[in-house]
C-alpha cells in the first residue's frame, strides 16, 4: 500500500508518496526509478518519502516550497522526529540509495555517495503544511515491479523511435560519396 499526497504549493502540482511500513519501503527502494528523490528524517526512524521529478529535472529544479512540503511530511511520520525541534531531513536522487540485503534491515538503505546526499533543517512542525497535504492523501495497492518494467519500457520505446526519426533526418539530407574529394 502507497499513500499518494498531492503538493500543490507549484503549478502544476506535484505528487509525493510513501510506503504503509517498512515492509513497503523495500519494495519502493528496490522498484523505484531514476527520477525518483527520496526524504528521510537523518539518524531517525522515518517514513521514507519520495518526491517523481519530471524529466530533465535535477535535485536543484526542486522548488524550496516542494522541499518544504516532502520535509513536514517525513517529520510528521517519523515517531520520535515529529516530538523534535531543530531535526535535519536528508534526500537524494533514488539512485542514490544503497541496499545491501546480506547486512541492513528492513527499511534501512545507504548511499553509494554521499557527497550527493542533500540536507536541509526542519525547525519545527508546520501543521497547516501537514494538514494541507493529509487532505489530499490517496492509498493505493501499488505493482511496484510492473510500474517500473512498464516505465523502462516506453523510456526505451521512445528512446527507439527518437533514434529512428535521426536516421530518416540523415538520409533525407543524404551522405556524401565515399571517396571523393
Amino acid at each position: 500500500m502507497v499513500f499518494y499526497f498531492t503538493s500543490t504549493v507549484v503549478n502544476p502540482p506535484v505528487t509525493l508518496f510513501m510506503g504503509l511500513d517498512k515492509f513497503e519501503n523495500e519494495h519502493l527502494i528496490k522498484w523505484g526509478w531514476p527520477e525518483d528523490v527520496w526524504f528521510h528524517v537523518d539518524k531517525l526512524s522515518s517514513a521514507h518519502v519520495y518526491l517523481r521529478l519530471r524529466e530533465g529535472q535535477g535535485l536543484d529544479d526542486i522548488p524550496p516550497s516542494v522541499l518544504q512540503d516532502a520535509a513536514q511530511l517525513v517529520k510528521a511520520n517519523s515517531i520520535s522526529g515529529n516530538k523534535l525541534n531543530d531535526i535535519d531531513i536528508v534526500y537524494t536522487l533514488w539512485s542514490n540509495l544503497h541496499k545491501n540485503e546480506a547486512q541492513m534491515k528492513v527499511g534501512q538503505v545507504g548511499f553509494h555517495k554521499d557527497k550527493e546526499v542533500r540536507k536541509m533543517r526542519v525547525e519545527k512542525r508546520e501543521n497547516a503544511i501537514v494538514n494541507r497535504l493529509n487532505k489530499t492523501k490517496v492509498e493505493k495497492q501499488v505493482e511496484f515491479q510492473e510500474e517500473r518494467e512498464r516505465r523502462d519500457r516506453e523510456e526505451r520505446e521512445a528512446k527507439k523511435e527518437l533514434f529512428k526519426l535521426m536516421e530518416e533526418e540523415k538520409k533525407k539530407r543524404g551522405t556524401p560519396a565515399k571517396g571523393r574529394g
